[in-house]
């Protein structure tokens, strides 16, 4: 058994601070939860006095890219794909884990990966062969022949195997649903609609997908009993998304006031990745060689991102924070930023808070996120009050990590 004795606890509920708080571990689960005073300290316990600290649930992060390096410049990104063989890029992903884990992140959902290597990751993870967050993972993420994850570019000659999954029907999306299941994958992730480029001001959006692919994937995954997240932009092509059933919407810069009605009707998460869209739309402004259309799409989602998150806190939509690191973002130090984002859009830090931890883990239906007894004893430990200043999330140095009751040591130097 473990006792940790701190002085603030943020349970992930929504409910205010409490003062002067035991957590008491058994195993890989909280046993109780309470005053300091009045669990006491149970014989053989393994004491931990944090009184200076707050601790709140391990953090979730429910949009990244383990495969992907984070490295800005789109060239390159593309690029370095084709420059490494799949082992290596689990092995990689291995490290970008292990800091994510490190800096309080105990759970993350991944939206893409090839040749099936975060589905590696996560069961190596699982088997104890490396430490890392608790993963959830898509395989490949399903897009029409030349979509947005099948882009074009590459030369005649090039051919890639198991990098992108390029489905055209229903038949064929129904199909690549039973392949990233039979290859191991916990979700779907489709990509219905797009971003339009060539017209943002009139049309910033466009299906990718029709209507009968995205019912089509989503009947699947359902009657497989895995749920569907779904990279948008907005519009007529968002709803359609959620009206074929897809669970998570992912980006969504322009949604109407129906459509986050029936989000809320339909238990629909929101998944707005802000960071994300805070640094692309810097890149591009600063980027000589980005296409007018281009820069003035960027602009307008910035615009947009503030004001459908306002919309969707006023009315209910569930949000959950997903950073997309991996694209244009490192792991680990860059996550938290999505939470200090919500904060500057309007969220309480405890609601943002709420939003990093319960939320998040139940999109990713696990049995954490939470300070009470009986879950999953995720648990980080802050130096100082991330009520008071959420930033101190970023940093390492501040967070004292337990994920299952075991505590995540940092490599020594």
């Amino acid at each position: 058994m473990i006792l940790i004795r701190v002085g603030t606890l943020i349970d992930g509920t929504g409910a205010k601070p409490i003062e002067n708080v035991a957590i008491l571990i058994n195993g890989d689960r909280i046993e109780a939860v309470g005053r300091a005073a009045d669990i006491g300290v149970p014989e053989g316990a393994k004491v931990i006095d944090a009184p200076a600290a707050t601790a709140i649930p391990g953090l979730v992060d429910v949009h990244v890219h383990l495969a992907y390096s984070g490295i800005v410049d789109k060239s390159a990104f593309r690029a370095e794909l084709a420059e490494l063989s799949y082992p290596l890029v689990a092995l990689r992903a291995a490290s970008y884990a292990r800091d994510t884990l490190l800096h309080g992140y105990t759970s993350v959902r991944d939206m893409h990966a090839p040749g099936g290597t975060i589905i590696d990751l996560r069961d190596a993870i699982n088997a104890g062969y490396v430490e890392g967050p608790r993963v959830m993972a898509c395989g490949l993420g399903l897009t029409v022949t030349g979509g947005h994850m099948d882009q074009p570019g590459w030369g005649d000659h090039a051919s890639f195997r198991d990098m992108t999954y390029p489905c055209d029907g229903p038949i064929a999306f129904r199909a690549g649903v039973r392949a990233q299941l039979k290859r191991g994958a916990d979700f779907i992730k489709l990509n219905p609609c797009v971003s339009f480029r060539k017209d943002p001001d009139t049309k910033p959006y466009r299906f990718e997908m029709n209507v009968d692919e995205i019912r089509a994937a989503c009947e699947e995954a359902h009657e497989q009993g895995v749920h569907v997240g779904a990279h948008t932009s907005g519009g007529p092509p968002l709803r359609a998304a959620i009206e074929a059933g897809c669970d998570t919407v992912e980006h969504a810069h322009w949604i109407d006031d129906e459509t986050l009605e029936l989000m809320v009707k339909r238990g629909t998460y929101l998944v707005p990745t802000l960071l994300v869209n805070n640094t692309s739309s810097a890149t591009a402004a600063s980027d000589p060689s980005m296409s007018k259309g281009s820069k003035r799409w960027s602009e307008l989602s910035q615009e947009a991102m503030w004001e459908r998150l306002t919309r969707a806190k006023r009315a209910g939509v569930k949000v959950a924070t997903g950073s997309d690191a991996g694209f244009m973002l490192a792991h680990g130090v860059t996550n938290s930023g999505e939470i200090e984002l919500l904060v500057e859009g309007g969220y309480s830090p405890l609601e943002a808070i709420c939003a990093a931890t319960a939320t998040g883990a139940d999109l990713m239906e696990i049995d954490a996120g939470r300070l009470i007894m009986g879950k999953l004893a995720d648990i980080v430990l802050v130096s100082g009050d991330p009520l008071a200043d959420i930033t101190i999330l970023r940093k390492r140095e501040n967070l004292q990590v337990f994920k299952g009751g075991r505590e995540v040591l940092a490599p020594s130097v």
